[in-house]
């Protein structure tokens, strides 16, 4: 039996949920069941150890007896016998169809009762049928929507996520590198490569006896069948599905292999095209000399094979970080010596997206900052959920309020790290923000998101998260698609229109780090670089174990070919803090309310109010400390384009948006609506953009 990891047990008391939930039990023990996963696969340390401290489990919360026998049944045997019972009667395959937008477990168990749907299948084979829309609650627009899901979910077959062969893979690279005599091990492939799923593992290894090294292989605990053993390579399929080939390489051919074995094609097609050009050949066994045209060329003809370091510089360029490598433009950045310097995770300075147990969170306000403090950050941003998420605790305006002197509290708590007082906003169906002006000015740190209507059509999907950056209170927009990696396609919304509009007004777009979702991918990511968007990497965390997720989303930013000069929370937090006052009108607590882009209604009602008087007046918003929130209006002054905010810790809460206009002098843009209160724009002279960008571009371009 594979030893099972936290994540292992998890999956199975969620899957048992699900069953449950199919099943019509009570929605409160659905709900433990759930529950009980989320707090297993949080755990910082492995649930099998606590298995085996008597009343340990027990100790857990909402894991009483019953739970814990179940855990520990599983942690034995894989399973239990609820488990088995219910698998009988709802297969595997069907459990799965929950995950697909559009259907829950109500209505699988309807396609399941009223049309004998078990799978995949059988679900595109009615829904191509139109069987689905006469079934009460389905309709055609959801029979489409089942098709297009279906579709997603096709893409990403007989894959896995990164972060779940993480692991695993590990584990398997551990255990050869212990065995005597082996000088190297490396994991290639896409794993290697850092794509958000891999379809299964590459391993090489150099050194060693070939039985010990192939025994260490094959009687992995986490190995549940051996494909193939040989000499050279072996091949085992693990517990989970996924295929795993190790080979056996000489060393003075590991790097050819390793490269060759790294990939992607198009790039090992793009560098053996510039190795003939130089009258060389390049495959797994080493650069050679094209005078030997056999597969495994003499050694007096190698020119280099042992490390890739030393091919790529026989081919006339630099190393290539493997991430890198997918034809995106990046072996002509390496022959000009051009290639970035990509960030990685000792460049972070902070984590700009959390929540705690005010909302969803598992650990406490005071937990969660102290553990982003053990882990070197400077500064954290807290962010709850907004009250449109209900069930995930959000907070209205009063809540807002008292958040405040929470905030305030843990900072004191807590020294030696600051703590932006933030929030996830939900962008609402119209492009509103979910809470009113009073409680956004309350917070330094404002990040949007999309959790709901995710399906709608591309222009009004557009115009919605365009409406919504508007918004002068927002800094960031979280995981700007919503997609869900082979569940829940993305938004349709344009993205090179949202991008270019989120340049203009310096609002961040986020990597989020949760390793379903990945979002921005590395291809909007790499665009949104292009586009002279900054760029930020959050972990999204709901616990203290999920901050060590910040590295699933630091590979997605290596993909896209950004440097620490691309991401804000790479930067320190002074120049964070300068960076929204610039985009803020550049001074801590001032700000002009900015003009909407030209066709899309402004996202609050008080930025609907101008007017088209020659002078701009202020409008003053005075932020007062935990206990009061009053806000002045002044509606008279005569060189004020600006609305000030006060706030009482560091960050300031406002900025000002300036737009390049090729008018060499400050203008005021208006609309005419009889006595409102004037909005202004800072329009910047050619050579100089009021709003200036602190992000260095590296010397040598980028990739892609």
């Amino acid at each position: 039996m594979p030893t099972l990891t936290n994540a292992d047990v998890g999956r199975v008391l969620a899957t048992l949920a699900t069953m449950l939930e199919l099943d019509g039990a009570n929605v409160f023990r659905v709900r433990a069941y759930r529950e009980a996963a989320r707090i297993v696969d949080s755990l910082p340390d492995p649930v099998g150890r606590l298995a085996n401290v008597e009343g340990a489990l027990e100790a857990l919360p909402g894991i009483g007896r019953d739970l814990a026998q179940k855990i520990r049944d599983i942690l034995a045997t894989g399973t239990t016998a609820l488990y088995d019972q219910l698998l009988g009667t709802y297969p595997l395959e069907l459990v799965r169809l929950t995950e697909l937008q559009g259907l829950g477990a109500k209505r699988v168990r309807a396609l399941h009762d009223a049309l004998g749907i078990r799978d995949r299948a059988g679900l595109e084979a009615a829904a191509r049928a139109g069987k689905l829309r006469d079934l009460p609650g389905f309709g055609e627009k959801l029979e489409q929507k089942v098709l297009h899901s279906l579709s997603i979910a096709e893409q990403v077959s007989g894959r896995m996520l990164l972060a779940n062969a993480w692991a695993v893979a590990h584990g398997l690279a551990d255990r050869l590198r212990a065995v005597a005599g082996v000088t190297r091990v490396e994991l290639a492939g896409s794993f290697r490569r850092r794509r958000d799923t891999v379809g299964d593992l590459d391993l090489l290894v150099s050194g060693g006896g070939v039985q010990p090294v192939m025994d260490a292989f094959t009687t992995h605990e986490q190995v549940a069948e051996v494909l193939a053993r040989g000499e050279t390579k072996s091949s085992v399929r693990l517990a989970d599905g996924l295929q795993v080939d190790l080979r056996l390489v000489p060393a003075e051919s590991f790097g050819a292999a390793l490269l060759y074995f790294t990939g992607s094609k198009e790039h090992n097609i793009e560098l053996r095209r510039v190795a003939n050009d130089q009258g060389l050949t390049l495959n797994e066994y080493g650069l050679a000399r094209a005078t030997d045209t056999r597969a495994q060329p003499r050694s007096a003809d190698v020119v280099a094979g042992r490390t890739e370091e030393e091919i790529y510089r026989a081919l006339g360029m630099d190393w290539i970080p493997p991430e890198l490598r997918e034809a995106h433009g990046e072996i002509a950045l390496a022959r000009a010596g051009r290639l970035p310097r990509l960030i990685e995770q000792d460049d972070l300075r902070g984590d700009l997206h959390m929540h705690t147990t005010r909302s969803d969170g598992r650990h406490t306000l005071a937990e969660m900052v102290r553990a982003a403090k053990n882990r070197g950050y400077a500064y954290v941003a807290i962010t709850e959920h907004s009250k449109s998420l209900a069930m995930a605790g959000g907070f209205d305006e009063a809540r807002v309020r008292r958040s405040v002197a929470e905030i305030d509290a843990v900072r004191r708590e807590v020294p030696g790290i600051e703590v932006l007082h933030g929030l996830e906003v939900d962008i609402l169906g119209d492009g509103r923000l979910d809470l009113d002006d009073d409680a956004l000015d309350l917070l330094d740190w404002v990040i949007v998101s999309l959790h709901s209507r995710l399906a709608q059509e591309p222009a009004e999907a557009t115009a919605r998260v365009l409406r919504a950056l508007e918004h002068p209170a927002v800094c960031a927009m979280g995981h700007p698609t919503g997609r869900m990696i082979g569940t829940r396609p993305a938004s349709p919304f344009d993205m090179e229109q949202v991008l270019e509009r989120a340049a203009a007004l310096g609002v961040a777009m986020e990597i989020n780090c949760q390793p379903d979702r990945l979002d921005l991918s590395d291809a909007h990511a790499r665009l949104a670089r292009e586009k002279g968007v900054t760029l930020v990497v959050d972990t999204d965390a709901h616990s203290m174990a999920n901050l060590d997720l910040m590295r699933y989303g630091l590979f997605v930013a290596r993909r896209a070919g950004l440097t620490k000069d691309d991401v804000l929370n790479a930067w320190p937090y002074e120049r964070m803090r300068r960076a929204l006052r610039k985009a803020r009108g550049g001074t801590a607590g001032t700000t002009a309310a900015r003009a909407p882009e030209k066709g899309v209604a402004p996202a609050n009602a008080s930025q609907r109010k101008t007017t088209a008087e020659p002078k701009a007046p202020a409008r003053t918003r005075a932020v007062a400390k935990p206990k009061a929130a009053a806000r002045t209006r002044a509606t008279a002054q005569p060189k004020a384009a600006a609305r000030t905010r006060a706030v009482a810790k560091p960050v300031a809460a406002v900025r000002t948006r300036a737009v390049a206009q090729p008018v060499a002098a400050a203008r005021t843009r208006a609309v005419a609506q009889p006595k409102a209160a004037v909005r202004t724009r800072a329009v910047a002279k050619p050579k100089a953009a009021a709003r200036t960008r602190a992000v260095a571009k590296p010397k040598g371009g980028r990739t892609g």
